[in-house]
């Protein structure tokens, strides 16, 4: 069993606050914690960032902290960009070719609904427009195509939806054996998978935005719950998985925080804002 969150005393070195979103912060009906605005004022005041690392674009991450966005950090899409106070500091692109030929696959498998990520924009085929509701959420801007062979645009990051909730046999059965050797895939719940350059992910997100703030690894926190968040886990020196996350997910963090629906995050960010007194 991970330890509790209550067990990493060692807090006043803090320098960052990374956190999910998804099943992390945000509860199960993706309703922001009432407080946050709250937390990351005090955080600031302490000369602590705090920082949305997710597989979401910039845009809908600058929206979802409509007043602190100009104030904190943003590993967006999964580490493909990195903002600081709303300056872009880092951003990957995945050659065109590849990205076409991830698409070609993905247009022919059964139950997938691919989307072009294209930083603030995507790109999404008309016969999946049925599933605006749920793409919509993470995309703000959306356009709809006939196909993408005729698309010529920078992209950092493709996402494929699957409304059975079934990305990991996707993943398993179909896309890492065509494209595991050249793109780094991961999970991003049940129901979404993800591909970026190898080598990026939100462990290499964090690692572009501590070089840029000039602090160490040791000095961040991080907090996640699926397959997306481990590289971020892994390399930060205090690592929380939510108490909502499966079983799998504690050999990946060092302490076990309260549940997403419990406002886990803002619980232990309370402590870290106590140790910096």
């Amino acid at each position: 069993m991970l330890p509790s969150y209550l067990e990493d005393t060692n807090l006043s070195s803090i320098k960052l606050v990374a956190t999910d979103m998804d099943l992390t912060l945000l509860a199960d009906d993706k309703s922001m914690p009432e407080g946050i605005d709250e937390r990351i004022d005090a955080l600031a005041e302490r000369g602590i960032v705090f920082c949305a690392a997710s597989g979401r674009p910039g845009l809908a991450l600058r929206e979802s902290f409509p007043d602190h966005h100009a104030d904190m950090a943003i590993v967006a899409d999964n580490g493909a960009s990195v903002y600081l106070r709303d300056e872009l500091v880092y951003r990957d692109l995945i050659e065109r070719e590849l990205w076409r030929e991830v698409l070609a696959v993905a247009v022919k498998t059964p139950r997938c609904v691919p989307v072009l990520c294209a930083f603030d924009d995507a790109y999404v085929l008309e016969r999946d427009r049925g599933h605006e509701d749920v793409v919509g959420i993470y995309y703000r801007s959306i356009t709809y195509v006939d196909s993408f062979e005729g698309l010529d645009v920078d992209s950092n990051k493709i996402s494929i939806y699957f409304p059975a909730w079934d990305s990991k046999k996707n993943l398993d059965e179909v896309f890492a054996p065509a494209f595991g050797t050249r793109l780094y895939l991961t999970c991003a719940g049940d129901e979404w998978l993800d591909f970026m350059n190898i080598g990026i992910d939100k462990g290499s997100g964090i690692r572009h935005l501590v070089e840029h703030l000039g602090i160490d690894l040791a000095d961040v926190a991080a907090f996640g719950d699926t397959y997306n968040d481990i590289p971020m886990l892994g390399i930060v020196g205090h690592s929380y998985v939510m108490g909502n996350a499966a079983e799998h997910m504690h050999a990946h963090g060092k302490f076990l925080a309260p549940t997403n629906n419990e406002a886990g995050v803002l619980t232990v960010i309370d402590r870290i804002v106590e140790a910096a007194k």
